[in-house]
């Protein structure tokens, strides 16, 4: 497996976000959330995952789901899970969420935000998203939306817009986890020139 992502984490964001009338919103926890990407950190080698949200009883949440996974009862029960549940972060806002990836890293995130509602132009492609994770000595910090997706200023504070997810229909309204896991093999491959090059 390529290790491009080993400088990656994931950033889930409540907050800021839309509802369906593009109201700004701060949307709930959900565990399931949690659990399947901390999964997806864990199988792709990526540095971790925050959850973002204002709320302390969120906050609280999720940090009561990590502790009963890595320290409780669930780490014993299920050690696989307790690997996942190591990646699992949580930050008040985007900006100290970004704050503890420059101090443990020694460097601020490159921002690279991707949602469905974004049109195409102005995106960044895969490989010019893996060519930015091959950068050796910047993490970057992939910002995933919730509810209705990011809102503008989430974007505004962004270095890169990576493209949409689209499938062979004119539907477009995956689950997060489901967009997450889609993003990161994707991520995750090689592009054509490195394959070309490997040894038989």
């Amino acid at each position: 497996m390529s290790g491009r992502l080993r400088n990656l984490y994931i950033g889930l964001i409540h907050y800021p976000v839309y509802d369906k009338r593009r109201r700004r919103i701060c949307s709930a926890v959900t565990t399931v959330d949690l659990h399947d990407l901390a999964r997806l950190c864990a199988t792709y080698g990526l540095q971790g995952l925050f959850i973002v949200t204002p709320l302390q009883d969120q906050r609280a949440l999720v940090e009561r789901v990590k502790r009963h996974w890595t320290e409780g009862y669930g780490a014993v029960y299920n050690p696989h899970r307790r690997l996942a549940l190591e990646h699992l972060r949580v930050a008040s806002s985007l900006e100290d969420a970004a704050e503890d990836i420059r101090t443990f890293e020694g460097t601020p995130p490159l921002r690279m935000a991707t949602d469905a509602s974004q049109p195409a132009e102005g995106c960044i492609g895969y490989p010019q998203a893996r060519r930015i994770l091959a950068t050796p000595g910047r993490p970057v910090f992939l910002l995933l939306g919730t509810a209705w997706g990011l809102t503008e200023e989430v974007f505004t504070v962004s270095d890169h817009l990576l493209e949409p997810i689209y499938g062979p229909t004119g539907y477009n309204h995956l689950s997060v986890r489901t967009a997450a896991a889609i993003i990161l093999d994707r991520l995750a491959r090689p592009d054509p020139e490195e394959s070309s090059s490997a040894p038989a």
